[in-house]
């Protein structure tokens, strides 16, 4: 076999290997989720927090709630899911909190932020794109109205997350290592994590410039996937694989870190933040309120004695007696 023959027989070989991992990274990516969101469904009632104002009672707009009305347990509850979901997409999409309490982050994180929505919609467009050729057998970019709405739908979110995501990323890389009070809050990985990130965003912006412009070997490779090998592979450059290879790596590594907040925030919000449903009498409520005072403590503090349930706790406290249980 000549020199030739071998290189082409090995770049099939690498696309191929390159496609298969795309396949197990998304996989673990998914099934990881699943399984954490899966997890913290299935966890004992929490400590609700019942803070006022919650987007889904009528009187929010004033921070009241139900339970400020004359025996409010014979009223029927009024409740708005449009409410809930206002706030939480003012938070998810324009990070609100961080612009209203910490104005200098909001200006670094909400960048970041949104060049990772921009770059997720860059991937469900070069989903829909690959369907589009695979299937319904129409060429990106053609005449075709729906095939230049997504050849430019294309070209915007993915410049557009590109440069956003970087600058956005790098912007929070510095302003962690330059600001005294977050610094003093940021973890090893942290930082590491931010890198990570970066190091792919650095990897693609260079890609997207030198070799794909237009982002059709990103629609090549994607439709290949989508077609389950029956198209072949485009073939890449040397950046462009190692930023694939990495963007993998960095897929199967989100669900195990922090990074993964997003799935939780539906739990910290709706469950945690917002959760004020009535304990009655014989409801869901009280079986799992007394579940979770059927549970031994398992350490010990000045107030606390061990080995005792929530509920031996609360009837009987045996160490709040004690005078100098306070002393160093």
């Amino acid at each position: 076999m000549d020199d030739k023959r071998k290189m082409e027989v090995s770049v099939e070989m690498v696309v191929t290997q390159l496609q298969l991992s795309s396949y197990v990274a998304f996989a673990i990516f998914l099934v990881v989720l699943l399984a954490k969101a899966k997890k913290w469904a299935s966890m004992p009632l929490h400590l609700r927090w019942e803070l006022y104002p919650v987007p889904h009672e009528p009187e929010h707009h004033y921070g009241g709630s139900y339970m400020e009305y004359v025996e409010w347990w014979k009223r029927p509850r009024k409740t708005t899911l449009a409410g809930e979901l206002k706030e939480l997409l003012m938070e998810m999409l324009f990070i609100k909190r961080v612009f209203e309490y910490k104005r200098p982050l909001w200006l670094t994180t909400y960048p970041f932020h949104a060049g990772i929505y921009l770059i997720l919609a860059w991937f469900a467009l070069l989903f829909v794109g690959g369907l589009t050729e695979a299937y319904a057998r129409i060429d990106i970019p053609s005449e075709h109205p729906w095939a230049m709405l997504i050849y430019y739908l294309i070209l915007i979110t993915g410049g557009l997350g590109i440069i956003l995501g970087t600058l956005g990323c790098l912007g929070v890389l510095l302003y962690r290592l330059s600001d005294y009070d977050l610094r003093k809050y940021t973890a090893g990985v942290e930082y590491l994590n931010l890198v990570f990130i970066l190091v792919v965003y650095v990897l693609g912006a260079i890609a997207w410039l030198t070799f794909d412009r237009d982002f059709s070997i990103a629609r090549a490779y994607m439709t290949s996937l989508v077609s389950f090998g029956s198209i072949a592979a485009p073939e890449l450059s040397n950046v462009t694989l190692a930023h694939v290879v990495l963007l993998e790596l960095l897929f199967i590594y989100i669900p195990f870190t922090k990074m993964s907040h997003f799935v939780g925030k539906y739990f910290t919000f709706h469950k945690v933040l917002w959760d004020d449903e009535p304990n009655f009498r014989g409801s869901e409520i009280e079986k799992r309120v007394r579940e979770v005072l059927g549970y031994r403590i398992s350490w010990d503090s000045p107030h606390i004695t061990p080995g005792r349930t929530w509920a031996e706790e609360a009837l009987k406290p045996t160490k709040l007696d004690t005078p100098k249980r306070w002393e160093p």
